[in-house]
């Protein structure tokens, strides 16, 4: 079984080895493949750079990865990375996607713009299961509690017919003592998510697009977030919805 592991926090994120280490755990041959700069709001943008006719891909060590496994930093988008993991771009087809971990919550209809749930996405619509893991923080301290929520749902996802759907998880950053469990959520009306944005001079300016006011939906993903629970929300991968009908246009 072979795993893929990317994220939208770019390749020098330590949540990807968190993910790998997970995945490694379950059984699976790893590769991480990861944007070799920060790509958070990029949705699931198949945007990407190429040199000399090719994707730009170089081999980047992941920080805390274990020894021996591959780990490259490539010039697009996690989408696009997906998109080509899906076709043996890194080494043959997965049998898993894991995006993430995420600096920052995905919570919400906000996760429309999420580069970490549309990589996810992106790899459910060739067929591949996946999971996008987030951290309730920009600068998270607990990756452990990040890593104990992901080895319970890899190891769900695993023995679960996924169908077109994609597991959508949300850690809060705490203590795995403090944490109150994982609880199947509904989305909030907006939610979180965060974007960067690259200016001309090469500073950088982070937003954090909220929505919806943490406490004012207690039982959504955010709410239950805020009040220390990890959440898992499946989405579906898009699909036609054939229950309106549209009427035809008669031509002459």
């Amino acid at each position: 079984m072979r795993a893929l592991i990317t994220n939208d926090d770019g390749i020098d994120s330590p949540g990807l080895a968190v993910l790998a280490g997970a995945a490694l755990d379950a059984g699976y041959e790893v590769v991480v493949a990861a944007p070799a700069r920060e790509s958070s709001g990029a949705s699931a943008s198949l945007l990407g750079a190429e040199q000399d006719g090719r994707l730009a891909v170089e081999p980047r060590q992941a920080p805390g990865l274990p020894d021996g496994v591959t780990s490259l930093a490539v010039r697009a988008a996690p989408a696009l990375i997906a998109f080509v993991a899906a076709y043996g771009g890194f080494g043959g087809k997965p049998d898993l996607v894991l995006s993430g971990v995420n600096k920052g919550a995905n919570t919400g209809n906000a996760i429309l713009h999420s580069g970490t749930v549309g990589a996810a996405l992106s790899a459910t619509t060739h067929g591949i299961a996946s999971i996008a893991v987030s951290m309730d923080a920009a600068e998270p301290r607990h990756w452990e509690t990040a890593r104990l929520v992901t080895d319970h749902v890899v190891e769900w996802v695993g023995r679960t017919p996924m169908g077109r759907r994609v597991l959508n998880v949300n850690v809060p950053d705490c203590e795995p003592d403090r944490l109150k469990g994982l609880r199947q959520a509904p989305l909030a009306t907006f939610g979180l998510v965060q974007a960067r944005i690259h200016e001309d001079d090469d500073r950088n300016l982070t937003l954090q697009y909220s929505g919806t006011e943490r406490h004012s939906e207690p039982d959504s993903d955010t709410g239950l977030l805020t009040r220390g629970w990890a959440t898992a929300t499946l989405l579906l991968a898009p699909y036609a919805d054939a229950s309106l009908e549209v009427p035809d246009l008669p031509v002459p």
